[in-house]
């Protein structure tokens, strides 16, 4: 079965059953730059908890982490 991701608000994040996602703890997620988003992935049935969310591929979501809000400039000083 295909992944699918689904990007999520920060303050989303204790709505999240980490038994339906691949993900295992708040403490794994990785966030947006300025940390505003997360996002989580699974695996065949929709989670409850991501009802009415936007799903999105793995080509989808590779193409909005590698965009800069994703992604920390490289700026070495």
């Amino acid at each position: 079965m295909d992944r699918k991701y689904v990007i999520l608000d920060d303050s989303d994040v204790v709505n999240i059953d980490f038994r339906d996602v691949l993900e295992t703890s708040a403490d794994t997620l990785r966030y947006s730059v300025d940390g505003s988003q997360t996002f989580v992935k699974f695996v065949g049935a929709t989670p409850s908890f991501l009802d009415g969310k936007d799903q999105l591929t793995h080509a989808e979501i590779m193409e909005v982490l590698s965009g800069e809000a994703w992604t920390a400039p490289n700026n070495p000083e």
